[in-house]
């Protein structure tokens, strides 16, 4: 007759898992809290990137609206110069003698037109249209447009010496750049003063030297 086994079998005859099986698992297993840390910043990231899509669309819609504020009447503007320079122009055509021996009712009609040229820059520069005044200024190509040379010695070269239709601006741009005559054959620019005390320095600098 055979022995019967009787012995109890052990834990891995049982299908219990080792400690470093145990370990294993639990390495492999998603850690609840480093997953929700990685959500909570992902979703701050998007937070923070929507803010300053927000912030960004904001300043760009208060840029379009001033823009529309001051340059909405740019063409308006514009149109309103040629008022101005056919009144500029009637005023220019009354020479002083024809002023002097005008009767009253001409020189009331001079004031006049006079009185209403002043009123129409006044509300031109109200709203933000400013009259440019580079007569004796050195030409700058952003404001003014150059006609035709003239020869003037007694000024430096390219300065503005005579202005044949004023030029505006509006706000921070150019409504109509100004026509104007640019001197040439002039005189240089004058040539920025010596530095004395560079000179002395340098004059205390050999001195010193030489006492070595």
């Amino acid at each position: 007759m055979a022995d019967t086994d009787t012995s109890v079998p052990g834990p891995e005859a049982a299908g219990a898992e080792t400690p470093a099986a145990q370990t294993d698992a639990a390495a492999a297993s998603p850690d609840p809290t480093a997953e929700l840390a990685r959500e909570a910043a992902d979703l701050k990231d998007r937070l923070l990137r929507s803010l300053a899509e927000m912030e960004n669309l904001r300043r760009r819609t208060e840029k379009q609206i001033d823009d529309a504020r001051v340059y909405g009447i740019a063409n308006f503007a514009r149109d309103m110069l040629a008022v101005g320079d056919n009144m500029r122009r009637a005023l220019d055509a009354v020479t002083p003698e024809l002023r002097e021996t005008a009767d009253t009712a001409v020189k009331a009609l001079i004031e006049g037109v006079e009185l209403t040229e002043r009123e129409l820059l006044k509300v031109l520069e109200k709203h933000g249209v400013k009259k440019l005044e580079p007569l004796g200024s050195k030409f700058d190509p952003n404001l003014h447009q150059a006609m035709y040379e003239v020869p003037e010695p007694s000024v430096p070269a390219g300065t503005v010496v005579q202005v044949v239709q004023a030029g505006y601006t509006i706000g921070e741009r150019v409504l109509r750049p100004a026509l104007v005559a640019v001197s040439k054959g002039g005189a240089k620019a004058a040539a920025p003063p010596a530095n004395d005390n560079a000179g002395e320095q340098m004059s205390e600098d050999g001195n010193q030297k030489s006492d070595f």
